[in-house]
């Protein structure tokens, strides 16, 4: 089984989840956000300045950019060819799996339920986005499908904030979580950022 995205997982606690609107402000916020210890950061396909936006953040030294709301190839190779070093998407297709297993880049795919994850074994993968994690019932909604998928690793992403983080890091399925919180909406404030990285990689998993 593909164990590409591991490390990625494992490289902070928490993954940043960024919606870039403008794209001057790509290259200071994945500064602040790497300054604070959080390398690895999520570029959500959402808005017209995602792509360059991620291209900009690559230029952070020590930055690992990937991109999200990958929902099809398409979309896949214009991520790729924009320079993500991994994706994730909010759900699990075999069209897209398939072509960006075929291409060799660490791929976070995003389950909700059993048929899902047994979806992504057939494909050759253990690694998921539990997607959205508060909305599909939570922890106890992942523990509940994590039991009889012991060899599978998880990112829950969906609703998860500074407080309630360190109980899902707890669980033992789950490498790391995607936070939105880090990076509010809005104006970013580079310092702000810089210290909510800071308290998001100090977390215990």
């Amino acid at each position: 089984m593909s164990t590409g995205i591991e490390p990625i997982m494992r490289a902070a606690p928490v993954i940043p989840v960024l919606v870039v609107d403008d794209v001057r402000s790509a290259l200071p916020m994945a500064q602040a956000l790497v300054s604070g210890g959080l390398k690895v950061l999520e570029v959500t396909l959402r808005t017209p300045a995602a792509l360059e936006a991620l291209t900009e953040m690559k230029q952070a030294d020590g930055a690992i950019v990937g991109a999200g709301t990958v929902t099809n190839p398409r979309e896949f190779d214009a991520a790729a060819k924009a320079g993500a070093e991994f994706i994730v998407s909010p759900g699990l297709t075999e069209g897209l799996a398939r072509s960006v297993i075929a291409a060799d880049v660490p791929f976070l795919p995003g389950i909700a339920t059993a048929s899902d994850i047994m979806r992504g074994l057939d494909l050759g993968l253990a690694h998921f986005k539990f997607f959205p994690a508060m909305a599909n019932g939570g922890i106890p909604a992942l523990k509940a499908l994590a039991a009889p998928f012991y060899q599978c690793r998880f990112c829950p992403t969906g609703g998860i904030t500074e407080t309630t983080a360190p109980d899902w890091l707890a669980l033992e399925p789950v490498l790391c979580v995607g936070g939105s919180w880090v990076v509010p909406a809005g104006v970013p404030n580079y310092v702000a950022i810089a210290e909510a990285a800071r308290r998001a990689s100090s977390l215990v998993r």
